[in-house]
């Protein structure tokens, strides 16, 4: 009746506050004990209509206004902020490491180490495991921190989703046993080649230049690493110039036969801009510890000193109380060390505080370095390339959307528009007549990972007369040509100029 009760009127206080009250569902009857109301109640303490009496309260204005102050006006609008964890969530979906990559990784570096897995529809089937990946698994110190490898591994799959509609599945991700036996493998026997360097052949002919691939780390007061992140900074031989680049920029490139000599000047000038980026990423970083700071510092240390004030109070009490000579030194005892707790509590929090708030990096760790030579099988022209993005940036705004240009994040889409109820991510290809399009690996293995939020618009004959042709979710509606000495999906005029909705700008 208590719990119910309390429910009926958090209901009420909703309607005034919307769903940010449940957040603090402590703070909403100052000064009520819920678990002491229910022990009362249980033990018939007090009468239930008393209790019940307790957690009634007029809803009018002047309630409201209490309840806002309880919460902080802050807290229930700018920190508790769904629309905000909403946007993250997207954020986190678009940039994490889709497995597809994981898997592309994890079946090249088996096969290398000797391994044979079989594929068979969604799962993959393994029957033996090589013996140098056995050897490294068998290591006390692999063991204690990932487990231990089984003899055979008949249903695996890299994709969560497909994992968890099948009981019998097992997901191979980082943090599985035998995905890390894998990995290690790998960098014990490949991370100096990495170091070396390797030359790779860039088919849209965009990159001619080399790639270096930096690791930056970034720690708080307290020694725990707060950010880690992969770097890629590319100099252009033909301008000399040096930017930083999304490293997934490797998976685009097809793998050429070559050595090249890594000169030291472009080695220390990549490093400068590593160390650059890694700062503006601490700075990232910071921004958001800055935040949380805030929120800890108005709400669990003042939290912590009202409670101190309160057994100050107490104690105050009792011991006025035991000057009139009730038995109180039990009470006083327990309200002492009670507040002591808190105390040590406080000071603990304002510790963390600072020192979460004090971050500093390392020296960025090189890990690989590639050469990259321009091909000229898949160029296409930017000025044509342009005019396609503008249709296509028009025709989201002329629908209510907003479309943003995140084409030069190499994220495998080139526009990210957010409507009312929903988010596309479009890739835009023009021609200045007709033709085949491509898609990259990156792009199409973000139409796969994304599905129908995934859209694919053709712009034909962009130079005189532009018309935009949208395909949504490519990956299941188009039938595509793999060509592996390009690194590329084709989708051929055909099959996309049939699949297509036409719209006339």
């Amino acid at each position: 009746m208590v719990l119910s009760k309390l429910l009926d009127k958090l209901r009420e206080i909703r309607e005034a506050l919307g769903d940010k009250v449940f957040d603090v569902i402590g703070e909403i009857f100052p000064g009520k004990d819920f678990y002491q109301l229910v022990v009362e109640a249980a033990a018939n303490a007090r009468s239930i209509d008393e209790i019940l009496a307790t957690i009634e309260a007029k809803l009018d204005e002047e309630y409201i206004a209490k309840v806002k102050d309880a919460l902080g006006e802050n807290l229930a609008t700018r920190f508790i902020d769904y629309t905000r964890i909403k946007e993250m969530a997207e954020k986190a979906k678009e940039f994490r490491l889709i497995p597809e990559y994981t898997e592309a990784f994890f079946v090249k570096a088996f096969q290398k180490a000797g391994g044979k897995i079989t594929k068979t529809g969604e799962f993959y089937r393994i029957d033996s495991i090589p013996y140098e990946i056995r050897k490294i698994a068998s290591e006390d110190s692999f063991k204690n921190t990932w487990g231990t490898l089984t003899s055979r591994y008949r249903k695996i799959t890299f994709d969560k989703e497909i994992a968890i509609k099948d009981a019998d599945a097992e997901f191979v991700s980082f943090g599985h046993p035998l995905f890390e036996a894998v990995l290690e493998w790998t960098l014990r026997n490949y991370f100096k080649e990495c170091v070396k360097g390797a030359v790779f052949r860039d088919p849209s002919g965009i990159y001619s230049g080399v790639i270096f691939f930096f690791e930056g780390e970034v720690k708080d007061g307290k020694g725990v690493i707060a950010g880690k992140k992969l770097f890629a900074i590319y100099r252009d031989d033909r301008t000399g110039e040096v930017e930083e680049i999304n490293p997934s920029i490797i998976w685009d490139l097809a793998p050429h036969s070559g050595k090249f000599n890594l000169e030291e000047v472009w080695m220390k000038e990549a490093e400068r801009y590593a160390i650059k980026a890694l700062m503006n990423f601490k700075d990232e970083l910071l921004k958001e510890r800055l935040r949380q700071a805030e929120i800890k510092e108005k709400y669990g240390v003042k939290s912590l000193e009202t409670l101190i004030r309160k057994y100050d109070l107490k104690i105050i009490e009792y011991e006025e109380r035991r000057r009139r000579g009730e038995k109180m030194d039990l009470a006083i005892q327990m309200a002492e060390r009670r507040k002591k707790e808190y105390e040590r509590a406080l000071e603990g929090l304002k510790w963390e505080i600072e020192r979460e708030k004090n971050l500093s990096v390392s020296m960025p760790k090189l890990i690989g370095v590639i050469k990259v030579i321009a091909g000229d099988e898949m160029v296409s022209d930017a000025e044509i390339e342009r005019i396609g993005m503008e249709v296509a940036m028009a025709y989201e705004r002329m629908h209510g959307r907003n479309p943003e240009d995140v084409s030069a994040l190499n994220l495998g889409y080139d526009i990210r528009s957010v409507g009312e109820n929903e988010v596309r991510y479009i890739e835009v290809k023009a021609r200045a007549t007709t033709g085949d399009v491509a898609l990259t690996p990156n792009e199409w293995f973000k139409a796969k990972r994304f599905g129908d939020q995934y859209y694919l618009y053709i712009v034909e004959n962009a130079a005189i007369n532009p018309t935009l042709y949208i395909i949504r979710n490519p990956a299941k509606n188009l039938e595509v040509i793999e060509k592996v000495e390009s690194v590329r999906f084709v989708v051929p005029y055909s099959e996309w100029k049939r699949k297509a909705r036409v719209k006339k700008i």
